[in-house]
């Protein structure tokens, strides 16, 4: 399994549309839109709109790393890895470990970087850094792991692009990412508070400004890691039938 991990992060290393997706695209639409909200309002709104799009877009952007792992495991398939590992005493359970591990450490970094780059470009604060620490671990694991479950599921590239974007656009919609819920419909709200980027969201806003209260940690936590790990059942309940359209 450890070589798997280490021959998965080479290959994404070297991936430079990879970098585009996880952080040079991320950070010119964060540019982009806090230039159009904040212009022409004060300096308290214009915080507000900051403190709101560095932890939006990031949880937005994060969910695209479901490309690459699509992306993976179908060219595993199609190459005759999967078929080949499956006739080695490797387990599918270890299998799909190696191949999500390297996506945590993927996305854990991505996560880091870009609250870096909102700290040292418009100063946000963060006030409670052990709490985002946890929270930028438990939102690795749930985007990993559902990003896990459409690579096992999905046949086709172009149906995993598809529902990444549905994914992350409509979740980005609906979970507060690009407006404040209470601007939004009280159908759009309700929506908004079954989704993991509605509540990893307001977490990291509060975790930031210093507001976030243990019992809220606790809650978005027990949210976000369940999300990950149905993710994880998910591909195991499904790796059998990817095994069979495996070639080879």
């Amino acid at each position: 399994m450890n070589a798997m991990i280490n021959l998965e992060l080479k290959k994404n290393l070297q991936d430079r549309g990879l970098l585009f997706w996880t952080l040079i695209l991320p950070i010119i639409f964060t540019v982009l839109f806090i230039a159009v909200f904040t212009s022409g309002v004060g300096e308290t709104e214009s915080r507000q709109v900051i403190l709101s799009i560095v932890p939006g877009y990031t949880i937005m952007f994060v969910f695209f790393i479901m490309i690459s792992m699509t992306e993976s495991f179908i060219k595993d398939r199609n190459i005759g890895m999967v078929a080949r590992i499956a006739s080695t005493p490797l387990s599918p359970y270890l299998y799909l470990l190696g191949k999500w591990i390297p996506y945590m450490y993927i996305v854990l970094t991505q996560v880091m970087i870009l609250l870096l780059f909102g700290k040292l470009v418009y100063d946000i604060s963060l006030e409670q850094p052990v709490h985002l620490l946890i929270l930028s671990v438990l939102l690795t694991f749930m985007v990993t792991g559902i990003g896990l479950a459409l690579a096992v599921i999905v046949k086709t590239n172009n149906m995993g692009i598809a529902l990444t974007q549905v994914l992350a656009l409509g979740g980005a919609l609906l979970g507060g990412l690009w407006m404040p819920t209470d601007m939004m419909p009280d159908i759009l709200q309700t929506i908004s508070a079954l989704l993991p980027q509605y509540w990893a969201h307001q977490a990291f806003q509060d975790a930031m400004t210093g507001a976030l209260q243990v019992t809220k940690l606790i809650q978005t936590s027990l949210i976000l890691s369940g999300f990950g790990l149905a993710g994880f059942i998910a591909a195991l309940l499904r790796y059998p039938k990817f095994l069979r359209r495996a070639k080879g």
